[in-house]
Formats: C-alpha cells, structure tokens, sequence
C-alpha cells in the first residue's frame, strides 16, 4: 500500500467516526458548510479597515509589504481550536530560521466582531512571549473589527464560519492563509500541526509571487467547551485520539516498509 492510499484510508475512518458537535444548535447542513473554499490568486481588498491591538484604525493593505504574510482568522477568547491552531503555528515557527517581523508577517483577525483591541493586545503579549524572538512584534498584527468587514474578508479567503447561539462561540474551520507581498492568496494551509519545511518552501514561493495547488483538507470545527466541567467538545477529542493512533499506525507502517526493504537488499546481495 502507498503512503497516500494510507492516509487516505486514515481519513475515511476519521470521517466515519467523528459525530456532530455535542450542546450545539447548529444542523447538518451547518457544519457541513463550515470549511475552507480554496480561492487560489485571489487579491484581498487592500481597502478594508480594521483596529489593531492599539486600537489604530488600518486599512488591511497598509499591513502588506515587501513580505509574506501569514493570515490566521479565529477568535481571541476561543477555547479550543483556535488555540490548537496557533499552538502549531509557534512551534512550526520556532523551527524555522525565518523571523516573524524580518522575512514574513503575521495577521491575526477576530472573527467575533464584539472583540476589542485590549482583548486583541493581551492575545499578542501571549503570543509573542511564547515566541521569543526579538522585533516580532512589528511584524505580528492583531486584528478587530465589524461584522461587515470581517465577512468580507473571510468571504475572499474562502473561510465559512458560523455562530453558535448554544455554546456562544463560533464553529470554523482549522487552519491559516499564506499571503503573497501584495495580499494575494498563495497557498493554504489545515489542520493544527504544521511542517516545518512546507511552510518554509510556502513562505518563500508567496515571497515570488507564486500560487501553490490545492490541497485536501482536513476538516477540524470549534465546538463546544465547558467552562463547567473544563473538558473540550467530543468532537476535537476524537480526531486527536484518531490522528494518534493514526500516527503510531503510519510510524509502524513506515519501520515495517525499511525492515522489507533491507531483507531484499540482503537477499539480493546474497543471491549475487
């Protein structure tokens, strides 16, 4: 079997086994929507204001440049998947020998139009000490604004969310944008765990100007957490668990494949 039969295989099983969202008044139809569209090459409206972290009204192409830009939507009081997201984000980051603020940017906006630019200030004095590399700070943007704006924005990147009265939060997709110098849309990326090595080669071909190819995604969706009893939504419970199992699978997978492969060789070498 190769590898991407494997995984394929992988998600089948992880799509057969995740259930709806638990203590949500969103339907089927829903969630179903909930997802990334791929809009490769689209330019961003330059021309949308917002307020940063200190509460500056800016126009969205004041914050592009001579870099890529790395566009993370999501809400600041989310308390799941949003902080998954930029969990793998910061670690991914701190692999790379690129600096935030030096060789790329980073936008981070609010989906939640009733965020403030305080609330927006403590999640970037969070970040950027998790980080820890110097002069980040002019180069990671913290973003706010209303409703209208942000669907309009969301609505070119291809980012379909949707309010959940139940749980008071929002259902969205799982991942972030990579932006070329000019603000268009180069490449995709899903999930909350993110190579290192591609998002180098991904910041580097959006710095060209390049436009990557589609990609299939993997679907994560914020639900419900319970202040309550301070456990996460059984949703993002189960495709962790399946994503391990899956990963200790795909690691055994691959030792078996060297084992078969080194007694061929042996064999051969035998036999000659």
């Amino acid at each position: 079997m190769s590898l991407q039969g494997f995984l394929g295989g992988l998600t089948i099983i992880w799509l057969a086994t995740v259930p709806l969202c638990a203590d949500t008044s969103l339907s089927p139809s829903d969630l179903k929507r909930i997802t990334y569209d791929q809009h490769l090459g689209q330019q961003l409206s330059r021309d949308l204001v917002f307020q940063d972290s200190d509460k500056k009204r800016i126009a969205l192409g004041d914050l592009f440049n001579d870099k890529p830009t790395l566009l993370v939507l999501g809400y600041y009081h989310c308390p799941m998947l949003c902080t998954l997201i930029n969990d793998g984000l910061i670690e991914s980051l701190q692999e790379l020998r690129f600096n935030v603020g030096r060789d790329f940017n980073i936008i981070e906006l609010s989906i939640d139009p009733n965020e403030t630019p305080e609330i927006a200030a403590a999640k970037k004095r969070e970040y950027l000490r998790r980080y820890g590399r110097p002069k980040a700070e002019s180069g990671w943007h913290f973003l706010t604004g209303d409703e209208g704006t942000i669907g309009q924005l969301a609505n070119e990147l291809g980012f379909r969310f949707k309010y959940d009265p139940a749980s008071h939060e929002y259902a969205h997709p799982s991942g972030f944008v990579v932006l070329t110098p000019g603000g268009g849309v180069s490449r995709y990326f899903f999930g909350v765990n993110f190579n290192p090595n591609e998002l180098r080669s991904a910041i580097i071909a959006a710095g060209n100007g390049q436009k990557g190819s589609l990609i299939k995604e993997l679907i994560l969706l914020c639900c419900r957490y319970s202040p309550v009893t301070g456990k996460y939504g059984q949703l993002v419970l189960v495709v962790l668990r399946v994503l391990g199992v899956g990963t200790v699978v795909l690691m055994a997978w691959w030792i078996l494949s060297l084992a078969r492969a080194e007694t061929r060789r042996n064999r051969s070498q035998e036999a000659g």
